[in-house]
């Protein structure tokens, strides 16, 4: 009886507050979580994963060696990926960041580049930023990634010691100088002669997750991977 009430209740107060599928706004059905079945299905997927010299990685050649690179989605301004990843950052709605990890790590893990690593490190934000946001969407990415790959996640060998400013509009060149101080070393015993994948929620110009890299790099025999939920690149 308990049971049958939850359901006639929460069936009335989707009538009332409708549950929105992030990606494209129509109301959600009650088996149907964070994002609809047909933006499930049509989202574009990058299937970098499969392909080791893919744009992504690419993107990297000359300034940082990684073992992979690969990211879920491709965004553009406009499209259902940019409306997921507004929801994340903008609009307290981490379920969509813990989706895309869960989703992606079932891919990851038997990708190679991947399959092997130890644990996740995600970008960092700063503490001020991260309290008034109430989480980081790079970690919350992550342990959906944990959930599915099974190995868990780091967040005390890298650490972000300088608050910066939005990289939202700035080039190239700005995003870099905007970044490349920023990140330090923590506890680096975990991640001795480990496997990593350090994750960010969107990869555009890379200088942010170069700039973690070229901290990580200074601990000895690590080996690093790169996760995002999306890339910018072609899209719909």
């Amino acid at each position: 009886m308990k049971n049958n009430l939850a359901v006639y209740l929460d069936d009335f107060l989707s009538l009332i507050y409708p549950r929105l599928c992030y990606a494209c706004g129509q109301p959600l059905f009650a088996n149907e979580e964070v994002v609809c079945f047909p933006c499930r299905t049509s989202l574009p997927q990058t299937h970098y994963h499969e392909q080791p010299d893919n744009p992504a990685a690419q993107v990297f050649w000359g300034r940082c060696e990684l073992e992979a690179v690969a990211g879920y989605y491709f965004f553009r301004r406009g499209n259902k990926v940019q409306h997921l990843l507004h929801a994340l950052k903008y609009h307290n709605a981490p379920e969509v960041g813990v989706l895309a990890g869960r989703i992606y790590g079932s891919l990851l893990k038997d990708a190679q580049g991947f399959s092997h690593a130890s644990c996740i490190i995600p970008v960092p934000l700063h503490p001020k930023k991260q309290k008034i946001r109430g989480y980081n969407q790079s970690e919350v990415f992550a342990n959906g990634l944990s959930q599915s790959m099974g190995i868990p996640v780091n967040t005390t060998s890298l650490i972000r010691s300088v608050a910066s400013e939005t990289q939202t509009r700035k080039s190239r060149f700005k995003r870099w100088e905007n970044v490349k101080t920023i990140f330090a070393l923590g506890d680096i015993e975990p991640v001795k002669g480990k496997h990593v994948i350090l994750v960010d929620d969107v990869i555009t110009t890379g200088a942010t997750i170069e700039a973690c890299v070229n901290v990580l790099k200074a601990v000895e025999g690590i080996t690093i991977s790169v996760a995002s939920i999306a890339v910018a690149g072609k899209g719909y």
